[in-house]
């Protein structure tokens, strides 16, 4: 298993921690000129759920291996957050 492909279980990890669903890995390896290899996307249920899962996938990853998102956004609002990992990309709405 390569180390982005470690990261991709990890971020799912962190996701089911707090209850995210809708679960979705889509593999962008195949794609020529993409702007990273994965991404990850799932849902909560209201804005505190969505922040809570942000929460929970930054200190899981961390905590289980040492790798911090580059950044994020949609914090403010919390309605759609994106967490950059260079070559993973997570979405949650």
């Amino acid at each position: 298993m390569s180390e982005t492909e470690k990261l991709v279980q990890k971020i799912v990890e962190g996701i089911q921690e707090k209850k995210g669903y809708k679960i979705v890995v889509a593999d962008l390896t195949k794609i020529g000129d993409t702007i990273c290899k994965y991404f990850v996307i799932c849902q909560g249920n209201s804005t505190s759920h969505v922040s809570a899962i942000n929460d929970s996938v930054r200190e899981y990853v961390r905590e289980n291996t040492g790798i911090r998102p580059i950044g994020a956004d949609g914090l403010t609002n919390a309605e759609w957050v994106v967490m950059d990992y260079a070559d993973v990309m997570v979405h949650i709405f």
